[in-house]
Order: structure tokens, then sequence, then C-alpha cells
């Protein structure tokens, strides 16, 4: 009998081998990272597709953890109905108002950003005209039972953000008071393994 599947998804200049940290949390499971090669919603989508599709075929019982815009990414892949469940890790739920925000930090307006295609900004990301324009019309859906860990300094969500979206879809969410977007810590992670372990059931 082949093991069910635990699937990780890194967040921004992360990588698949972060993996090995959840493998001691879910023993009896196959652990596995993707190292995905693209950084847009509609290549990484797919590429998060093609690397499940095959696993699901193949009768694997498929958990997701997914970390920042790798939860994003996971939801831009249409693959809620071969997912058992997933965790969330400081996940990207409303990337249309993190865009924004970055415009309004940079001092982008929609009409340049239109114009130019593509802004370059001092704090390291590039704005996107045709990003913003498939966020926009690809609304985020989402229908698998999933847990969220969010830190109550994230510095990308808001907390009314982030619970609009557990509300709107049923999902579970814990707040760890003090902490960031990035859970790396030893008290973070601390945190973060008592959560999974107290939501396997």
């Amino acid at each position: 009998m082949r093991k069910d599947l635990v699937l990780y998804i890194h967040g921004k200049g992360g990588s698949a081998a972060e993996c090995e940290h959840y493998a001691p949390l879910f023993p009896d499971c196959e652990v596995v990272g993707l190292d995905y090669k693209t950084f847009t919603p509609w290549e990484t989508g797919r590429e998060i597709r093609e690397a499940v599709e095959p696993l699901y075929r193949a009768g694997r019982s498929i958990t997701l953890i997914a970390n920042s815009i790798g939860a994003y990414f996971s939801m831009c892949a249409g693959i809620d109905a071969m997912l058992r469940r997933a965790f969330f890790i400081s996940p990207i739920v409303d990337m249309e108002r993190l865009i924004r925000s970055m415009m309004d930090r940079a001092g982008v307006t929609e009409e340049e950003l239109r114009s130019r295609g593509v802004i370059p900004t001092l704090f390291g990301e590039n704005l996107s005209w045709a990003y913003l324009r498939y966020v926009r019309s690809h609304p985020v859906s989402w229908n698998v039972p999933t847990e969220i860990l969010y830190g109550s300094a994230d510095e990308l969500t808001a907390y009314e953000t982030i619970a609009a979206f557990a509300a709107a879809h049923r999902a579970g969410l814990t707040v760890m008071d003090g902490g960031a977007h990035w859970f790396h810590t030893p008290e973070q992670m601390a945190f973060l393994d008592d959560w999974i372990r107290r939501r396997q059931g």
C-alpha cells in the first residue's frame, strides 16, 4: 500500500528542500517539495497542476502545505478536487490588493503601469501590467478543507484580509501573536509545528 503524500509548495526565495522540515510531522506519509521554475500564476499554476495530476491519477491521497505566494500559486492551479486537505502558512490570498499596495509604495499609477507594461521598483519588485490583468480576470476559487497559520505582524496581508478569506472559504484560522510573514525563528517554527500537529486529525 502506497503512503499518503504531503506536497510542499515554497514561497518566494524558498526551496523544495524546505519540505524536509515537515517530514517528522507526517511520519506515516511521503513528504516531497516542488521546485517550481516559473514565477507567474499562470505558469506556476500549470507547473503545480502538472505535478499533482499524475499523483492523483495514481490514487495518492494528497495533503498540500503551501507557504506565502506558494499558496496563491496553488489556488491558481485548479487542483481542488485532487487534494484531501491543505495547510497554508502566511498565504497571499488577495493578490490584487498586494499589487496595488506595492504600486502605492512605488508611486506608480495604473495608467503608468498600463502604458509601460513593466516597472521596476526601488524595493526589488517588478510591477507588471500583464500580472495585474491576470489576477483581476482570474479570481481565486478554492474548495479544499484548509487550515491557515497567520502572524499578527504579517507585513504583506492585513488581518481583515486573511479573516475575510478564511470566513468565505470556511477555513480554520490560527493567529500567532507577534508572528511575522516569514515564519523562521525557533519560537515561530515551534508554534508552526504545534499548529500542524494539533490540526492533523
